[in-house]
């Protein structure tokens, strides 16, 4: 089977996505720095895959180590890439990091890769490309926003740049994955989502609210023009968007693409408030959470959630798993990490 090149992929939507690669047969080489993963996560892909990656840890802002990777590995036949800083609030207050290590390690790959007879790349990008959008669901076409942070602008650069890339190198083929919301854990509790310090997401938040390691969930802002007054956004399953990745791949290894560029946004296609998800929660877990309303937090936005059809008719692709089997997965993952 074909040699893929997982980068960041010891990280939460990385090490779902390898193991999916690995249960389709595919050999799996993932890349990751392990700053904000942990290489024990090597273990619970193979503990449920029974099969070991091939990993090494190289920093991708070395352009000689990247480049001495790719000579060591010629026959690698598509790269996923999620190697990426994420923290929306630390992007604000180190704005340079945030552009060196999304961007330069985004270069350097496409670099080796231009090098190939041919390649296949799937670029992880986000719903934050839209900011508020003008209409929802959000489809394709919308138009992307100025963006909130130096986070999302590397994500709108990045397109912007394996975009002109792929205009000018045909052996290449793209397509850049736009992410809602990714929660959950694998069914089997051996790899999940794992933050380091404080969470930036609500799901690690009410978890570790929920088992005592934080004192109080805080919602900001309910008075938001919503039915609740809650923020909304769309929720999926980290494990249907890492199948996403597998079909979005297979798309281009057996030449399916329309073009050699493409964008498809996964989602549910259904939003959900904060106090829906806090609500799930409590029903799935039968844990009472201890919240507080608090004032809005700058950059939110009211809402947003995906126009699934492109991906549903043109990849192929429909999430199975609802919100309630992602927040039992994730409360089962946190029990099994605090144990």
């Amino acid at each position: 089977m074909d040699k893929i090149l997982v980068t960041g992929g010891l990280g939460f939507i990385g090490s779902h996505t390898v193991v999916e690669l690995q249960n389709k047969g595919y050999e799996v080489v993932i890349i990751d720095d392990l700053s904000n993963s942990s290489v024990q996560v090597l273990d619970g892909i193979k503990a449920i895959t029974g099969k070991a990656a091939i990993f090494e840890k190289l920093d991708l802002k070395d352009k000689t180590e990247v480049e001495s990777f790719f000579y060591k590995h010629q026959d690698i036949k598509g790269v996923i890439h999620f190697a990426a800083s994420k923290a929306v609030g630390e992007s604000v207050n180190e704005p340079l990091m945030y552009y060196e290590n999304n961007l330069a390690s985004l270069i350097y790959i496409l670099k080796e890769l231009k090098k190939l007879p041919s390649a296949s790349f799937i670029f992880s990008s986000s719903c934050t490309v839209y900011g508020q959008a003008d209409e929802l669901p959000i489809t394709e076409n919308a138009p992307v926003k100025t963006a909130e942070s130096p986070y999302g602008n590397t994500k709108q650069i990045g397109e912007e740049i394996i975009a002109d890339t792929c205009k000018v190198v045909p052996s290449l083929k793209a397509i850049a994955l736009r992410y809602f919301n990714p929660i959950g854990a694998h069914e089997s509790v051996e790899i999940g989502e794992l933050p380091i310090g404080v969470p930036q997401n609500l799901v690690p938040f009410i978890t570790q609210t929920a088992i005592g390691l934080r004192e109080q969930l805080s919602v900001f802002g309910d008075d938001y023009p919503t039915p609740d007054g809650t923020c909304i956004r769309d929720y999926i399953h980290v494990v249907d968007l890492a199948k996403a990745h597998v079909i979005a791949l297979g798309r281009l290894l057996k030449g399916d693409n329309k073009s050699n560029y493409e964008t498809f946004n996964l989602g549910t296609g259904k939003g959900s408030s904060v106090l829906e998800v806090v609500n799930a929660f409590e029903e799935v877990s039968g844990v009472k959470l201890n919240y507080k309303i608090v004032g809005r937090r700058e950059g939110d936005i009211i809402s947003a959630y995906a126009d699934t059809n492109k991906a549903n008719n043109d990849l192929g692709w429909k999430p199975t798993l609802s919100l309630k089997d992602a927040m039992l997965s994730a409360w089962k993952w946190e029990q099994k990490v605090r144990g």
